[in-house]
């Protein structure tokens, strides 16, 4: 049995000496986790766990008024608890702090006052749609709220449920240990509450730019002051001889996840095709059920392009540890049905196939209203398309990075909710361009990946530490600049990675 370590009753007084200036320490206020954080003479209190996967935020780092979360790189203010930065979307408990003799003292709670209402932006804003009811729709319209805007807002998404907590799919939801009322990012109230048209099977046939106008499928149209595009993207859907329709799934939505999770309750055997980070989730998750899994890929290597191929050949090499049998530079040649034949004539049982081979992003809409395409939606530094008053966010968006300084399209859940909260902030006319650096996480049985920046090429791989040993940081460098860092056990030093390669932006 190991002992729980002392959490202090910060109601009790602290000695203002305990706790260094830029500093913070962790202990209780009325049974709740806490932190105090000194900032020269200033003192504040806040909640200790982050409002998304409740990590402990004393291991995170503090960087001036910003605390930064360790585990999924959430940002809030010191000062109020408010959430700046996504994952997280709710704010941190914040108590008033009182100095006396030498002593800090948290008192009663603070009820933050309600931010600044406003009818519209300063441009007439009085109408805003968004289509897509993902990551980066739902923190825009959680954004205009929190940011005073009190006009119409909608949200249109084809997808029959709710927006979801998209990581968890292939993940906890998948592997069976988070249940499926879990899952939505938020509650059917909070949308009523906050007078959100949540408008979901809504399908957007067609953008009419000129008369700000949307065609739904069904014919009904719909006006717009402002729209954000935020349709994401789409599974690429594999073609194999003699698999029956449907036979072969793939994993997007929360439906596709229900629906894999079903017929893994019966299934004995699956097989997976493709070495991606969401294949390899889904295996792992299925190896958690118990299944026997496979893995098919045309790769030597999973994951090679993305981490290269030390980080790439521990993936493969923990997956396999737990149970995982890879079938790599080959693919799947044939499906008759629970038997699998391979290219290379290894013939497999699978009552289960799944593909992660890959998403494209939903261009269809943007294509169809004559806005700028390139490989996805090209917008500005400020997320705004080539139509005026038009943004796009996520997956979908093409953007100026001002780390690679090329544009870039990337397909992760934090930035595409860090996209949408900026592109909202635009639409209210603070001019705020986008410069985040991108960050993204992916989980295998007990290891997290953690990876900030973007690196589509590299001339120079340097490892610190032991990957092997699951403590290390592997920068990815192309012309002596570091472009991206990918980190395991090492939280902290991932946090420093992505406030150095902001810094060296702002620099």
């Amino acid at each position: 049995m190991t002992d729980t370590p002392f959490q202090p009753d910060l109601k009790a007084g602290i000695p203002l000496e305990r706790i260094a200036d830029g500093a913070m320490l962790a202990g209780q206020i009325d049974g709740e986790d806490a932190l105090l954080l000194r900032q020269g003479d200033a003192v504040y209190a806040i909640g200790g766990q982050c409002t998304h996967y409740h990590a402990a935020l004393a291991d995170g780092l503090l960087d001036g008024h910003v605390l930064h979360c360790p585990m999924h790189h959430a940002q809030f203010d010191i000062r109020s608890g408010a959430a700046l930065c996504a994952p997280a979307l709710d704010d941190l408990p914040c108590w008033r702090v009182e100095q006396r003799d030498g002593q800090v003292f948290a008192r009663e709670r603070i009820v933050a006052a309600p931010r600044s209402r406003r009818e519209a932006s300063p441009g007439g804003l009085d109408d805003v749609v968004i289509v897509g009811g993902g990551a980066a729709g739902l923190a825009a319209a959680d954004t205009l709220r929190r940011e005073g805007y009190e006009g119409r807002l909608a949200i249109l998404s084809a997808d029959a449920d709710s927006p979801c907590d998209r990581p968890n799919l292939s993940k906890d939801f998948l592997a069976g240990t988070a249940e499926a009322d879990w899952m939505p990012l938020r509650p059917g109230d909070w949308y009523a509450e906050r007078r959100i048209e949540l408008l979901l099977d809504t399908r957007v046939d067609a953008i009419d730019v000129a008369a700000r106008r949307l065609r739904l499928a069904g014919g009904a149209t719909r006006p717009f002051g402002a729209l954000l595009l935020a349709t994401g993207a789409e599974p690429v859907q594999l073609d194999v001889p003699g698999a029956a329709p449907g036979q072969v799934r793939s994993l997007r939505s929360f439906a596709d996840s229900r629906a894999i999770a079903a017929q893994a309750g019966s299934a004995r055997s699956a097989l997976v095709i493709g070495s991606s980070f969401i294949g390899l989730e889904v295996a792992a998750s299925l190896r958690a059920r118990g299944l026997e899994v496979h893995v098919v890929a045309p790769d030597a290597v999973p994951m090679r392009r993305i981490l290269g191929p030390e980080l790439g050949a521990f993936v493969r090499d923990l997956h396999a540890s737990h149970g995982v049998v890879f079938h790599l530079g080959t693919t799947v040649a044939r499906v008759d049905g629970s038997k699998v034949r391979l290219a290379d004539g290894t013939v497999l049982e699978a009552d289960l196939i799944v593909a992660g081979v890959g998403v494209r992003p939903a261009l269809a809409l943007a294509e169809q209203a004559g806005l700028a395409v390139d490989r996805g939606v090209s917008v500005d530094a400020w997320l705004q398309t080539s139509a005026p008053g038009i943004f796009a966010a996520g997956d979908i968006a093409r953007w100026p990075d001002p780390h690679s300084g090329e544009r870039i399209r990337v397909e992760h859940w934090a930035l595409a909710q860090r996209q949408g909260q900026v592109a909202a902030l635009n639409m209210l006319g603070r001019h705020r361009a986008f410069d985040i650096s991108p960050f993204f996480w992916s989980q295998h049985y007990d290891v997290t990946i953690q990876y900030v920046g973007h690196a589509e090429r590299w001339d120079a791989i340097e490892i610190d530490g032991s990957i092997a040993a699951r403590d290390c940081s592997v920068r990815y460098r192309l012309g002596g600049r570091v472009l991206a860092v990918a980190t395991i056990g090492r939280d902290l030093a991932s946090l420093r990675a992505e406030r150095e390669l902001e810094g060296a932006v702002a620099a």
